[in-house]
């Protein structure tokens, strides 16, 4: 019988670019004139995914690619799905604009902040809904700001790539990329497992995107 990953439907979880950051800033100036601000103004707006790749740059666009080439999501429910500060799990393709940037901007991603963990929680409960996905977190394990409201409604099923850990984030998009590009998929284990080998770490105010 072929493994259970090379059948089951699959999700995946990307985390978000730090929305306060200098390419942020440079994205939002009301006067920029490169094309990608000038679509974010307008009234069509641009993808969550390509906004946040400007953001973020090798790491994020290496998840994208990643989760684009390996996701198998079940019917009607997004592939590649974006963590956000205030509106939950977002497609990666759904449109945003000025607005929708600087409301992310506003909000600290902190377990305990309602305004991130509520949303969060309820899209999460519902993709727990159908036991057989598979749901693949691509972004930190080690500061607990996703996987403290993740694994409260996952537990065992929230996935990690194996080879993430011991890695910076530029490692990673470089790894992610290079493995969308060869058509080759990472080994996952559990984020609970991988959990516990980390050392606890003091968990303070998080950013609002990152």
């Amino acid at each position: 019988m072929p493994p259970r990953h090379a059948e089951s439907p699959r999700v995946f979880l990307l985390s978000p670019a730090h929305c306060g950051g200098k390419r942020a800033a440079l994205l939002l100036r009301g006067e920029a004139a490169f094309p990608l601000a000038q679509r974010l103004r307008s009234e069509t707006g641009v993808p969550l995914g390509e906004a946040f790749s400007f953001m973020s740059g090798l790491y994020f666009r290496g998840k994208v690619a990643y989760a684009s080439r390996f996701g198998r999501p079940p019917a009607g429910t997004a592939a590649v799905q974006v963590i956000t500060a205030n509106r939950g799990l977002m497609p990666a393709d759904t449109p945003v604009g000025v607005a929708d940037l600087l409301a992310f901007g506003a909000v600290d991603i902190q377990a305990d902040d309602p305004r991130y963990r509520e949303p969060l929680a309820r899209d999460i409960a519902r993709l727990a809904e159908d036991p057989a996905v598979e749901v693949v977190l691509l972004g930190s394990v080690a500061t607990r700001k996703y996987v403290d409201v993740l694994l409260g409604v996952m537990g065992e099923r929230l996935l990690f790539p194996t080879e993430f850990e011991g890695r910076g984030d530029m490692s990673r998009g470089a790894l992610l990329l290079r493995a969308a590009r060869e058509g080759r998929q990472l080994a996952y284990q559990p984020v609970a497992r991988a959990l516990s080998r980390l050392r606890p770490r003091t968990r303070g105010a998080a950013s609002s995107c990152s």
